[in-house]
C-alpha cells in the first residue's frame, strides 16, 4: 500500500491549510492510500545556514526536528505540500523545510532521497499569492526529481478565517482532485 505524507507549512494549526490538507489526504484513503500529515507548527525546523556539514557527513548540524522530518518526507511514495501565502511567499516554516530538504538532499550522501516520488503542491490565500506559493513548492519538488501527477499538480483554495476554504468549492473539489492524483499515480509506480 502507497503511502501519502501531507506537509503543513502553516503556523495556524487546524487553519485553513490544514482543513484542504486533510481532505486531500481523505481523497487519497478514498483510493486505497494509507496517509499521514505532518504540522510544521508542531515541528521546529530552522533556516539553513549553508555551513555545508551535511555534504561531508550526510547529517545536518543543526539540533532540531528537521531529521524527523525529512525521514517521514523519505519513507513516503507520496508528498503533498501545503502552504498558505504570506505575503506572495510561502510561509517560512514551508521556506526552512524545503531550504533544508534540497540541501541535505543534494549532498553526496543522500542524492536520490525523492527520486521518483510523486508530489503535489496545495496553496490558500485570501485574496493573492496562491500562484506563487504552489510554484514555488513546485520548483523544489521537480529540481529534486519528483513526478507530478499532471494537470492536477496542484491546487488553491481561498480563505482567511479559519473554515473559509469549506465555503470554497472548487478549492475543496481541487484539493479532493490533488489527493486522489497523487495517491493513483504513486500506485501505478509502486
Amino acid at each position: 500500500m502507497v503511502r501519502i505524507l501531507g506537509i503543513v507549512g502553516s503556523p495556524r494549526k487546524g487553519g485553513n491549510t490544514e482543513i484542504i490538507v486533510r481532505h486531500a489526504l481523505e481523497a487519497a484513503r478514498s483510493v486505497g492510500a494509507e496517509t499521514e500529515i505532518i504540522l510544521l507548527a508542531e515541528n521546529r525546523v530552522e533556516p539553513c545556514d549553508g555551513c555545508g556539514v551535511c555534504s561531508k557527513t550526510g547529517k545536518c548540524r543543526i539540533d532540531d526536528d528537521f531529521e524527523h522530518v525529512f525521514n517521514r518526507m523519505t519513507e513516503a511514495d507520496g508528498l503533498i505540500f501545503a502552504s498558505p501565502s504570506y505575503y506572495e511567499s510561502m510561509t517560512p516554516h514551508m521556506k526552512a523545510l524545503i531550504d533544508r530538504s534540497g540541501t541535505f538532499n543534494s549532498s553526496a550522501h543522500s542524492r536520490t532521497k525523492f527520486d521518483g516520488k510523486v508530489a503535489g503542491a496545495m496553496s490558500v490565500a485570501r485574496r493573492t499569492g496562491l500562484a506563487n506559493v504552489w510554484t514555488q513548492q513546485l520548483l523544489f519538488i521537480l529540481s529534486q526529481k519528483m513526478i507530478v501527477p499532471g494537470i492536477k499538480s496542484y491546487a488553491n483554495a481561498v480563505g482567511s478565517t479559519k473554515g473559509d476554504v469549506l465555503k470554497d468549492p472548487e478549492g475543496m473539489e481541487t484539493s479532493w482532485d490533488l489527493g486522489v492524483a497523487v495517491a493513483k499515480l504513486a500506485q501505478k509506480l509502486e
